[in-house]
């Protein structure tokens, strides 16, 4: 039996290209592609693949948070993680959230049906680069002990108070977020009070600095 993939990023040109290195492989079916996290749920829930290629930065609903929400929901579904990125906080985010796998851009079309077939039996996989930055998080928290006190990190937020910060920091309007979250515009305010009470800034250039350092939303665009 295939096994049955779903693709996430959130450029067509990456899709299609994974897509054309996939066909080659008889033991593995593209069933679906999305470009953002949200579409990335809602495929999942009605196409239910085994595997989900998933783009860490999007807009929208970006990879970490669909991740988290994705592996809950669906606990049987394995998902690699494909970013451009190998910094510590992208890696480590990203395996706390469920993923089973870090794939590099670069890396990919190199490592992803091998990646593919190892996640769907239950093992992880790693890119060479992401393997030492996994270590040297896993020296970094042991010699750190419980590590230091400091400023407050989004792990304090709940998921929806995540996706406020994220669609706030990708300059949405808190009428335009409403709208996306499908909640009223008093409910986004009280959510952006909680968030500034939380991370004790009040301003949204404070919040749109978190949200970058946290990897809700890239540096670069």
């Amino acid at each position: 039996m295939s096994i049955r993939l779903l693709l996430v990023d959130d450029h067509q040109i990456v899709r299609e290209g994974l897509r054309s290195l996939l066909a080659k492989e008889m033991d593995i079916e593209v069933v679906g592609e999305a470009d953002n996290g949200r579409d990335a749920l809602r495929l999942c829930a009605a196409f239910k693949p085994d595997v989900v290629v998933m783009d860490v930065t999007m807009q929208g609903l970006n990879g970490i948070d669909a991740t988290r929400e994705l592996t809950t929901d669906h606990p049987d579904v394995r998902v690699i993680a494909l970013s451009m990125h190998s910094d510590r906080r992208y890696v480590s985010d990203m395996l706390a959230s469920g993923a089973s796998g870090y794939l590099l851009k670069d890396s990919a079309y190199d490592e992803l049906a091998t990646g593919v077939r190892t996640v769907s039996n239950g093992r992880s996989y790693l890119s060479k680069a992401v393997s030492d930055v996994v270590v040297e998080d896993y020296l970094a928290r042991v010699s750190s002990r419980l590590g230091q006190a400091g400023s407050p990190s989004t792990r304090v937020l709940s998921s929806r108070e995540r996706e406020v910060l994220q669609l706030v920091a990708e300059g949405l309007s808190t009428k335009q977020t409403a709208a996306m979250l499908h909640v009223s515009v008093k409910t986004v305010e009280a959510h952006r009070r909680q968030i500034m009470d939380k991370l004790r800034t009040y301003n949204v250039a404070g919040l749109v600095k978190y949200a970058i350092r946290e990897g809700l939303v890239p540096l670069e665009e």
